[in-house]
């Protein structure tokens, strides 16, 4: 069952693949067209709107609407494409800045360290008398 299902769907995606081009569109338009002299010779205002409405555009427009389709989602996939692109970018930028600021803090503890160091053998100042007048 799995396999006719795949086999199924293989065939159902090539006759999508070819009925949203453009070339399909131009067929569907000849064959619609060969039935247009009929329509038109019955003089009937209706039949002539039903073959305008039921046969040339539903047959056409469909390949045309499933071309327009496709040209959307590509233009969706690349702009997916260019948004992930540059969210990589930033990432990385901030992957950077992170790295760097981790060891300009490193650097800036040992400084503090030393500074500490120092300030401990720096003897403390002893209070000097106030003079009394």
């Amino acid at each position: 069952m799995k396999q006719m299902n795949a086999a199924l769907e293989a065939v159902g995606g090539q006759i999508t693949k070819f009925v949203s081009t453009m070339w399909c569109a131009i067929v569907f338009a000849i064959i619609a067209l060969v039935s247009l002299p009929g329509a038109i010779a019955t003089g009937n205002l209706v039949t002539i709107i039903s073959w305008i409405a039921q046969t040339f555009l539903q047959l056409v427009l469909l390949s045309v609407i499933m071309v327009g389709q496709d040209l959307q989602a590509r233009g969706t996939a690349q702009i997916i494409q260019e948004t992930h692109e540059a969210t990589i970018a930033e990432l990385k930028l901030a992957q950077f800045d992170r790295r760097r600021n981790s060891e300009e803090l490193a650097d800036l503890k040992k400084i503090a360290q030393a500074l500490h160091v120092e300030l401990r053998r720096v003897p403390k100042a002893r209070p000097t008398a106030e003079p009394t007048s």
